[in-house]
């Protein structure tokens, strides 16, 4: 019997939620569709939604799991939530941010934030980034904040030279 999550995300779309599961396993290592449940008859007069049609989807990302609803067009995706993603280097950090920022809002991207085709906000940064700009020594977190701001995708030498006053 497979481990179950006690708290994982539970993400609403319109009528994507299949679309949107294959697509986030296509980009993050080690993940895979683990169950989609499908809409019956019962109920069909509050969700609408045809028999057979696809309602949620439980899908792993890297060891995180998800849930994705088809629940209609109701709610949208907003930047009070978003999905960090920790990088190890800067070849990891481009992976997940030209495929995630692909298709999004190229007018939503600042300090390593991102909004993918779907709309659902993502934090592409570095592992050390907390490290950085969280340095006990002010001057040094101060110029990682500065240079941070200054940024769309987190160049992570820069970030380094920042903190070193290069």
């Amino acid at each position: 019997m497979p481990k179950i999550q006690k708290i994982a995300p539970f993400l609403w779309f319109d009528n994507q939620a299949e679309e949107a599961a294959d697509y986030y396993c296509g980009i993050f290592r080690n993940s895979k569709i683990t169950r989609i449940a499908r809409y019956g008859k019962a109920g069909f007069e509050f969700h609408h939604r045809p028999e057979g049609s696809v309602m949620t989807v439980a899908f792993d990302l890297d060891g995180q799991s998800f849930v994705a609803l088809n629940g209609g067009p109701v709610f949208k995706f907003t930047e009070a939530i978003s999905f960090a993603v920790s990088c190890k280097n800067q070849a990891e950090l481009d992976h997940f941010w030209n495929k995630l920022s692909a298709g999004g809002d190229p007018k939503a991207r600042q300090c390593g934030w991102l909004k993918d085709k779907y709309g659902l906000s993502w934090q592409i940064v570095p592992a050390e980034m907390g490290a950085l700009a969280g340095d006990p020594d002010q001057v040094k977190a101060n110029r990682v904040m500065q240079a941070m701001l200054r940024m769309k995708k987190i160049d992570i030498a820069a970030l380094k030279r920042a903190h070193e006053g290069r």
